[in-house]
């Protein structure tokens, strides 16, 4: 069974639609032991960063989560809950991560070419740059939707596929069985889908 964690902050109704569209298994959970029962995490997230990480806490999810990713068990983060995986993040004060990959979250507005609209909205091609079970249905230049004012910086040897918007927008990364995707797979289409079906098919470390 694949658990949705619940934790207040995110949009759970196109990601379970999604995964009931390509017949997985599934749950949304809300409390810290149903993780222990699950077979992989997702951990979505929409809004600010240190309401989030505060909600995490409070929930009991944070202790939880990080047990469970430090087993091996399969943990995909989406937006704010790939966000939620870094050492910190630098939107409107400075807030500790997850620490369960390393990096830090910055403002996009601070990179961009002047003129470019933050957030950054809507579809932008996904490049590929390192093979991964991930993309076992998916290739190189497939476009996926973004909604996101802050970004992963200083994470390069993580990082496995990137989005141009003047700069290499950081779009998905890896530690281990620790993943996250910077856009929605939910709201990608086919492309989000195929992620989505990887992610279900994977094993503990991440295979």
């Amino acid at each position: 069974m694949l658990a949705i964690v619940d934790y207040g902050v995110g949009n759970l109704y196109s990601l379970a639609s999604s995964l009931k569209c390509i017949g997985v298994e599934h749950a949304v959970v809300s409390a810290p032991e149903a993780l222990r029962r699950a077979d992989r995490i997702i951990l979505p997230g929409v809004g600010a960063f240190g309401d989030a990480a505060r909600k995490l806490e409070e929930s009991g999810m944070r202790e939880a989560l990080l047990q469970e990713a430090r087993s091996g068990k399969p943990l995909l983060g989406i937006c704010l809950g790939m966000q939620l995986l870094f050492d910190r993040s630098f939107e409107y004060g400075e807030h500790p991560g997850l620490g369960l990959i390393s990096g830090e979250v910055c403002p996009l507005i601070d990179d961009i070419a002047p003129g470019l609209k933050v957030p950054h909205i809507g579809w932008n091609r996904l490049d590929v740059l390192r093979d991964d079970p991930l993309f076992r249905y998916f290739g190189s230049g497939r476009h996926v939707y973004y909604v996101h004012s802050f970004y992963a910086k200083r994470c390069d040897e993580s990082v496995l596929a990137t989005s141009e918007y003047s700069v290499p927008v950081t779009g998905v990364v890896r530690s281990g069985s620790v993943y996250g995707t910077q856009f929605h797979p939910e709201k990608s289409g086919e492309a989000g889908l195929c992620l989505l079906r990887a992610f279900a098919e994977m094993e503990e470390g991440g295979q």
